[in-house]
């Protein structure tokens, strides 16, 4: 049985039920406040809003997973460090590939055997370019 009350623990176990696509079992870890901070820096909050959100990512990444290289641990707070890497399920009109890899660092906060946010760091663009979403370049001058 996991301590929640472990930060470290509570970390791995939620890092456990992303790669198993248990959205309900995250959610079960999630405090009723619960922040998600995405990769561009938008912000999504509650429960319930995430448990939805993270079902229809795993349908969009059926096979989405992390793996973690190195953490760190500071009063409540677990920093994560490593690999995202999935396989994007949609048709896009790209011939890119649908499978990416990507370096990434997370950053969880705990409160009463909970994560009360989760934040991800990583350059998207290999998992948008597998959906056929190409950024803009902008100019140089």
């Amino acid at each position: 049985m996991v301590n929640r009350q472990d930060p470290r623990e509570l970390v791995h176990q939620f890092i456990d039920h992303i790669n198993a696509h248990d959205a309900s079992a995250l959610a079960d870890l999630m405090s009723e406040d619960h922040r998600f901070i995405d990769a561009t820096g938008a912000c999504h909050c509650g429960r319930e809003e995430m448990r939805g959100g993270w079902e229809q990512y795993f349908a969009c990444f059926p096979d989405y997973r992390v793996d973690i290289e190195e953490e760190m641990v500071d009063d409540g707070v677990v920093a994560v460090f490593g690999w995202a890497s999935g396989t994007y399920s949609g048709t896009s009109e790209s011939d890119a590939p649908k499978t990416w890899r990507i370096p990434a660092a997370w950053r969880a906060r705990t409160r009463d055997g909970h994560v009360t946010e989760w934040r991800v760091w990583s350059d998207i663009e290999p998992m948008t370019r597998s959906m056929g979403i190409r950024r803009e370049t902008r100019q140089r001058l």
